[in-house]
């Protein structure tokens, strides 16, 4: 019965997920679509469909959360848009207002997906500067994940407050509770040693954050939070803050002091090396969790999008590639759920290994002392 809803569950996911690309395929295909925007606009013909533009639109971030296209016009959920300029101050207004690109409000147009203040003529004022401080999608996925990740870990914490950890756990806290035992056993234990509870709030908030921005990520019309460079670069800067605060003098002392090694040697390829490699350590989980979250959503929308490539060839060969181009999509879908928890776990798992190198001259002291 569970794996029958399961099933059902994917069916309905997949189908809103075909039929937001299929509508958006068709609001480039078809011309009587066109007649809603600028002259430009309208001009657009059945040659103009441009499959990466489409693909970029979709893993890109912005400012309506876009569903699909229906008799021309998009349903979409539109955000708060907050601007400032010097000479005008701050703007508020909804994303709705500039109707997808194709009008201006205020002063300023959606170009791109950037903000842009125009002159009285609609042509582009390059010489003002726009700051943008909108509540973009990815920012209000993001806020909506941290809520779900406080609401969620909070309860459970507030379920062991009452019941205490001798009796057994149910519910959610069930489910919940093997995570966070091996998150301690396989990554605290193992690379932080009797110094692991200290960093588990931090391991365990950044794994569940990271997992609930991926899962939420793989939901038609959503944004790819994690697939967003501006994202990954502030969880990397954070985890090189916590790796340099854990750091001691024979960490320091391993960079700056080479007993042995030529003071030529020393200066000009050792100490560039070692001190490049503090910065590459982040650097890496940075590039690693966005290079993969964005990975697969574009495969999956490349597979989507290559059964209106081959409509264009012939109607008979889009339909006939419409199946083999649904079960790839499926079984890359079910790859980027096993992806979300690994990423998760990699970039957790990682940040404590880096977080173990930076106190390791500690262990030799302390067995130099116990012998």
């Amino acid at each position: 019965m569970a794996l029958r809803s399961v099933k059902s569950l994917l069916v309905a996911a997949f189908s809103l997920f075909l039929l937001t690309f299929s509508n958006i395929a068709f609001a480039y295909q078809n011309p009587e679509n066109e007649h809603t925007g600028t002259e430009k606009h309208k001009e657009k013909s059945e040659s103009d469909f441009e499959p990466g533009k489409v693909i970029m639109e979709h893993i890109m971030d912005n400012h309506d959360f876009h569903f699909f296209d229906y008799n021309g016009h998009a349903v979409a959920a539109p955000l708060p848009v907050i601007v400032y300029e010097k000479e005008k101050g701050f703007s508020f207004f909804m994303s709705s207002r500039f109707e997808h690109g194709h009008a201006t409000y205020d002063g300023y147009k959606l170009e791109e997906g950037v903000i842009k203040a125009v002159n009285a003529d609609g042509s582009v004022n390059e010489e003002a500067k726009v700051y943008d401080f909108s509540m973009t999608r990815n920012v209000v996925q993001m806020l909506i994940a941290l809520t779900l990740l406080v609401v969620l870990l909070l309860g459970v914490a507030k379920k062991y407050k009452q019941q205490g950890a001798k009796k057994a756990p149910s519910g959610f806290q069930n489910a919940i509770e093997p995570v966070i035992t091996f998150i301690r056993d396989e990554v605290g234990k193992s690379n932080l040693g009797h110094k692991y509870e200290k960093y588990m709030p931090y391991l365990l908030t950044v794994f569940f954050f990271i997992l609930i921005c991926n899962i939420f990520g793989l939901i038609p019309g959503s944004a790819n939070v994690t697939g967003n460079i501006a994202f990954t670069a502030v969880l990397g800067v954070i985890s090189l803050i916590v790796i340099l605060l854990s750091t001691n003098k024979h960490f320091w002392a391993h960079i700056f002091w080479y007993p042995g090694v030529p003071m030529l040697v020393r200066l000009f390829i050792m100490l560039p090396v070692e001190l490049l490699g503090v910065f590459t350590k982040p650097f890496a989980l940075i590039v690693r969790l966005f290079a993969n979250m964005v990975a697969g959503h574009m495969i999956i929308t490349c597979l989507v999008m290559m059964i209106f490539i081959f409509t264009k060839l012939t109607v008979g060969a889009g339909i006939g590639f419409a199946p083999v181009s649904m079960a790839f999509t499926i079984f890359i879908y079910l790859i980027e759920i096993l992806v979300a928890f690994i990423q998760a776990f990699i970039f957790t798992n990682l940040t404590a290994v880096f977080i173990g190198q930076a106190f390791e001259g500690e262990h030799h002291d302390e067995a130099h002392a116990h012998h």
